[in-house]
């Protein structure tokens, strides 16, 4: 995951991106203006900067200027603004801006940003030794289910090191209810893995509002803790 640098003076905004981005494993640092953020460069390279423009002491582009003539724009930089026009992107982008969000962002276009400015950014990764040329790690990350037979489903997964049983059982020789719940419990545990405990993904994966989601999973006793990915988080 990837350490986030994000600079914004509205409170409310650096609150729910960091939210967000901490939810999806980011590590997250916080800045409310440019002098708090040069100090967040100069202490450690983020990978990754959301940078808002409209800021009341020095203001995003010029940030961003500054940044690339020191030589310092060694990450890809979102740029953000309610207030943005088509000239405004363009000048973000020949300064060295990898994107622009216009605000309100959407949690689609915020995380889609995030994630191919990263791409983008990573380095390639050397091809796998000793596998042959039709593996695909996609099938390797493709669950797999066996039929259910007349009296249990058993749901059979490839991916243990997410922390997914091989095989679970479900009593069917039960009251509806208990069925039920032992049936969601397992599948929101099964997402949660699968998605490395990201709650915007799993409530995305299950068409559930997070509040909902959250609510659902407490209802379950579903141990939230265990899917968290990394310390911290």
């Amino acid at each position: 995951m990837a350490t986030i640098l994000v600079v914004d003076d509205e409170l409310g905004i650096r609150a729910l991106l960091s939210e967000i981005l901490s939810d999806e494993g980011h590590t997250i640092e916080l800045a409310e203006n440019a002098a708090q953020a040069r100090a967040v460069r100069e202490r450690m390279r983020p990978d990754l900067v959301l940078l808002d423009i409209w800021m009341p002491d020095v203001d995003g582009i010029t940030l961003l200027k500054e940044w690339g003539g020191a030589g310092l724009l060694t990450m890809p930089v979102i740029m953000m603004s309610g207030h943005g026009t088509i000239d405004t992107a363009v000048e973000a982008t020949k300064f060295g801006a990898i994107a622009f969000l216009e605000k309100p962002i959407t949690l689609q276009k915020l995380l889609r940003a995030v994630e191919q400015s990263l791409v983008k950014a990573a380095p390639r990764p050397a091809p796998a030794v000793g596998l042959p040329s039709s593996y695909s790690r996609s099938n390797e990350l493709t669950p797999q289910y066996v039929a259910p037979s007349s009296h249990n489903v058993m749901p059979q997964s490839s991916l243990p090191s997410a922390g997914l049983a091989s095989e679970q059982s479900f009593e069917l020789d039960r009251p509806l209810r208990e069925a039920r719940d032992a049936f969601e419990k397992s599948y929101f545990e099964f997402h949660l893995a699968k998605e490395n405990g990201s709650m915007t993904r799993v409530a995305e994966k299950t068409g559930l509002e997070r509040t909902h989601l959250y609510r659902k999973l407490k209802q379950l006793g579903v141990d939230l803790s265990r899917n968290k990915r990394g310390a911290g988080i």
